[in-house]
């Protein structure tokens, strides 16, 4: 009977930990997700025209995505050791044998944001806001981000 309980309550506690590995992923996928809303559904749409300019749009794009930014070196503090099941992307396990690294990333993008932010008054200065945002973002998914599927 102890033996039963035993093993049972190490079960519990190994399925507990792999719940809170898994939500740790999610809460960094949903991070990256609310960035790429931001800049590639909102901005990226707009500069190729495939949804009409909208300078609403465009400042609320660029104040979400300064946020979200901040939040990446703190979202991604705690390594979840495992993907969101189905993910077509992931964080290379890159970012925590080097975390100095990936977070010295970050604070060009949050410098492009700022560099941008309340100049983009119409296509082309939007065009050229992307392109400067998405360079940041690059330097750092060519590192730390990899494709599962």
């Amino acid at each position: 009977m102890k033996r039963t309980m035993i093993v049972a309550g190490t079960l519990l506690l190994g399925a507990g930990a792999v719940m809170a590995q898994q939500e740790i992923a999610v809460q960094q996928d949903n991070l990256m997700r609310s960035q790429a809303k931001s800049l590639y559904t909102v901005i990226q749409k707009m500069t190729k025209r495939e949804i009409p300019y909208n300078q609403k749009a465009v400042d609320e794009a660029l104040t979400n995505l300064e946020a979200d930014v901040a939040k990446i070196a703190k979202t991604f503090e705690v390594n979840p050791k495992q993907d969101i099941v189905n993910a077509t992307y992931g964080a290379s396990q890159k970012v925590w044998q080097n975390k100095a690294d990936f977070d010295s990333k970050i604070p060009p993008v949050q410098k492009a944001i700022a560099d941008v932010k309340g100049k983009v008054h119409n296509l082309a200065t939007l065009k050229a806001a992307y392109t400067s945002i998405n360079d940041r973002c690059t330097d750092c998914h060519e590192t730390y981000r990899v494709k599962l599927k």
